[in-house]
C-alpha cells in the first residue's frame, strides 16, 4: 500500500499537482494517510499477545478486554485457539 501511495505521490509531483513547501507538510499528508492503519495494528498486535495459560478463561478474557479498553480497540474481537 505505502509502495502505491508513494508512486501517486512522486507522479503527482512530477506533473505539478500536488506540491509539499515544507517537510512538515509532506509528514502530516503521510500520518494522515497510514497514521490510523498502523494504530489499528498496533492495537491488534498487542491484542494478539495475550495468552490464556495459566489463567482461567474468565481471567483471559478480563484480560483480553483490558487490553482492548486500554487501547481503545473498538472492532469486534475473536479468541481462537493456537496449536
Amino acid at each position: 500500500m505505502a509502495d502505491i501511495w508513494k508512486k501517486n505521490i512522486l507522479e503527482d509531483l512530477e506533473v505539478e499537482e500536488i506540491e509539499f513547501v515544507t517537510t512538515r507538510e509532506f509528514l502530516e499528508e503521510l500520518k494522515k494517510k497510514f497514521g490510523e492503519e498502523d494504530n489499528k495494528l498496533a492495537k491488534i498486535a498487542k491484542l494478539k499477545k495475550v495468552e490464556q495459560s495459566p489463567r482461567t478463561m474468565k481471567e483471559f478474557v478480563q484480560e483480553i478486554r483490558r487490553v482492548a479498553r486500554d487501547n481503545e480497540y473498538k472492532e469486534t474481537m475473536s479468541i481462537k485457539r493456537r496449536p
